[in-house]
This record gives C-alpha cells, sequence and structure tokens, in this order.
C-alpha cells in the first residue's frame, strides 16, 4: 500500500512540475510579446501569421490608420524616378604630364648666357633660352658655308658636278636641322657666309619654367635636361575615390571642381583616367580629370572638391532610401497589398542615390512600399514569426504527459 501510495505521489509531481514549466515559458513569451505596449485602446499591429507566407523569417503585419500614425509609419509607391548620387572627393591640381617639355640640347659644348634666369618664368613658343657654344655647330656651320661656295662655282659645269655640291650643301642643313638649330638661322648662315660661334636654343612651347638646371658659363653634355616648361593652360586634378563609389564614375563623365582658393568659381571638366587597380590600404583608386586653365588662376598644388553625379536609367524602379531594411545577408522592403496587409519581400537594388535606391528586382510599378519607421515593421514582423513557431518548440505542445507504465494496486 505504502509502494502504491508512492508511486501517485511521484507522478502528481512529475505532472506539477511539467505544468510549472509550461507556465513559466510561456509566461515568458507572452511578456516579452507585450512588455511596453500601451492599453488595448492604443494596440500594436495584428499579428496575422498564418495570412501570409514569411519572407526569411518574417511574417506579414497589419497596421490600422491609427497604429501607423502612432509609431510614424509612413508610405511611398515605387516609381520610375531617375536615381542620382552624388561622388565627392578631395583632389590636387598638377601638370597636364602631356604638354610638359623638356630642353635638352643634342650636342656638347659651353653656356655663353642665360635668357631665362629663374624658375617659374613664362615663355612662349620660339622665345630665346640660352647661347651654346658648340665646336661641332662650329664646324658644321663651316661646312654649310663651303658646301654653298662650291654649289655656286660648279653651276656652269656637269650635271654630275652640280648634282653631288647640291647632296653636299643638303646634307650640311640637314646635320644642323638634326641639332634643333631653327631654319632661319641655318637660312642665315647660308646666305652671309658667316660662321657663328654660338648657337641659339628657343623653346618649343608656350608656358612655365618649372625645372632650371643651367648656369651661364656651364659644360654641357648631349641630352643634359636644362629646362622643364609646362603649358598651364590645361590642368589636371588628381583625387581618390573610394573602391565603393566606383561603379558611379567613368570615363569621359563630366565633374565639377570647386576650389578653396576660388571661393565662388567652379569649373567644369572631364575625367580622362580611372586607375586600373586599388590602393590596398586605402582602398582607393586614382582618377584624373582635365580642366581647361584661362588666365592660369589654377595652380599646381592647389587644393580642390571634385563632384560626379552619377545617374541611372531612368526606365529603373526605385524607392525611397529608407524603405529597404539591409540585414546584411538580403534587402528586404515592406509592400502594402491590397488588403492593407504589410508583406515582407526580398529585393535586389542597383545604384544608391542620396535620397533614393534604385531597385533591379522584386517589385513592380504601382507598388506601395513603406517608407519610414521600417525597422518597427520588421520587428514585429519577426515578432510574429517567433510567435508562430513556439507550437513547434519542445515542451509547447500543450500535451499533457502519458502516465508512467507500472502495475496498479
Amino acid at each position: 500500500m505504502t509502494e502504491v501510495l508512492g508511486r501517485r505521489h511521484t507522478r502528481r509531481d512529475s505532472i506539477l512540475r511539467w505544468t510549472g514549466g509550461v507556465l513559466v515559458v510561456a509566461g515568458a513569451a507572452v511578456v516579452a510579446h507585450f512588455a511596453g505596449r500601451r492599453p488595448e485602446s492604443q494596440a500594436a499591429p495584428v499579428v496575422t501569421g498564418s495570412d501570409s507566407a514569411g519572407t526569411a523569417g518574417r511574417q506579414a503585419v497589419m497596421l490600422s490608420s491609427a497604429e501607423a500614425h502612432r509609431i510614424g509609419v509612413t508610405y511611398a509607391p515605387v516609381t520610375m524616378d531617375p536615381v542620382v548620387r552624388e561622388v565627392r572627393t578631395v583632389g590636387q591640381v598638377s601638370y597636364d604630364e602631356e604638354t610638359v617639355s623638356t630642353i635638352a640640347p643634342k650636342l656638347d659644348g659651353w653656356v655663353d648666357s642665360l635668357f631665362v634666369n629663374y624658375t617659374g618664368q613664362t615663355v612662349r613658343r620660339g622665345d630665346p633660352l640660352l647661347t651654346i657654344y658648340a665646336p661641332m655647330a662650329v664646324a658644321a656651320e663651316e661646312e654649310l658655308v663651303l658646301a654653298r661656295h662650291l654649289r655656286d662655282r660648279v653651276r656652269h659645269g656637269t650635271a654630275d658636278a652640280q648634282r653631288g655640291a647640291e647632296e653636299l650643301l643638303v646634307g650640311a642643313r640637314r646635320r644642323l636641322a638634326y641639332w634643333d638649330i631653327p631654319a632661319a638661322e641655318i637660312a642665315q648662315v647660308e646666305s652671309t657666309g658667316v660662321v657663328r660661334k654660338t648657337l641659339t636654343l628657343r623653346s618649343p612651347v608656350t608656358g612655365v619654367v618649372v625645372q632650371k638646371a643651367v648656369v651661364a658659363g656651364q659644360r654641357i653634355s648631349a641630352g643634359d635636361a636644362l629646362y622643364q616648361i609646362v603649358d598651364l593652360r590645361t590642368v589636371w586634378i588628381q583625387g581618390e575615390v573610394f573602391e565603393r563609389d566606383l561603379p558611379a564614375v567613368r570615363l569621359g563623365q563630366r565633374v565639377h571642381a570647386t576650389f578653396e582658393a576660388l571661393p565662388g568659381t567652379v569649373r567644369t571638366g572631364r575625367i580622362t583616367f580611372i586607375d586600373p587597380t586599388i590602393n590596398p590600404d586605402t582602398r582607393t583608386a586614382r582618377v584624373r580629370v582635365a580642366l581647361a586653365n584661362p588666365g592660369l588662376e589654377l595652380k599646381p598644388g592647389m587644393y580642390a572638391t571634385l563632384t560626379a553625379a552619377a545617374r541611372e536609367s531612368p526606365n529603373t524602379l526605385s524607392v525611397p532610401r529608407n524603405a529597404v531594411l539591409s540585414t546584411g545577408e538580403r534587402n528586404i522592403v515592406f509592400v502594402k497589398r491590397p488588403d492593407g496587409m504589410l508583406e515582407p519581400r526580398e529585393v535586389v537594388l542597383g545604384m544608391a542615390g542620396d535620397d533614393r535606391i534604385a531597385v533591379l528586382r522584386g517589385l513592380a510599378m504601382g507598388d506601395t512600399v513603406v517608407s519610414s519607421a521600417t525597422f518597427l515593421i520588421d520587428a514585429e514582423s519577426n515578432l510574429a514569426e517567433a510567435m508562430s513557431g513556439m507550437g513547434g518548440m519542445p515542451g509547447m505542445d500543450m500535451a499533457p504527459p502519458k502516465p508512467t507504465t507500472g502495475r496498479h494496486h
């Protein structure tokens, strides 16, 4: 008898412990669901987990107008408005490398005198830079004078003699021309028959002297870089664009540039180069913008702010940026169905602008999406999914335990 009573007490205690555990878990779930909610007159959204299919652990929810107003929910239509995105970066003015000229004589000699004496001096095409005494050039001029006299002397000679004298004269002219001696100076030596001690080197371009490596009396060798001249009527701006912004820039794209040193001045140029590699330290790529520089107001070394506007195709669907909830693995929007349900839907995004973001897949023209307080709707949707799944949790099927087996007396 004592054994039977003990077995009954054991089974009763088991049932009480199971019931208490169920009540605790269910109570915790109910408290979590209703914690912080207002009285019934201000109830939160009604969950309808069984009426719509979930998306990534989310279910559709229902909101009344009063509930939507209370938590700040607004709606926006899906439109075909173009998405405009501005990419901004800081750049620095530099030389247009295509306009850089290096003055390097092609013969040995000594500098007799300088006409360009300092860095920063402006020169025009054809202006004299310096004079050089070059023994080889003097010898070539003497050959030119002799070849001219020979041609004049055989003017009435045989055809072969005339042809040979003419070839000598042409060769003497060519030799001096190959040393970059201007044609006018060669013609002057030939016509006057006067051999000059020095030759004058002239600027081949208009620009500003940015490097000077020569002084009067210096001995120079063929190939020595004496001057570097840059045409500053066009300049480059070198900037760095972050990796994430590279899809929004392209060659030939118009760019607006503003300058701290020129307040109120806006210049427009085009992107002429995008570095094909990424700097692994800064995760940026170098971008070059070419700008006209009338008046030479833009000076190498100046800082500039570059702004490039990228426009998505006008036929691309777009929604407000606040309508998209990014989880890190997928992008979700809540679509308002005709029955008022807010259905979570996964979308594929395109280019993001300042206010709107392109949607490549997942929405259709005419859809209405939640455009604010999206995270609150998402929390409610996740909670609906969690509550609907509690019935399948171990110990939450609400079925009482089976009686223990054994003999009854």
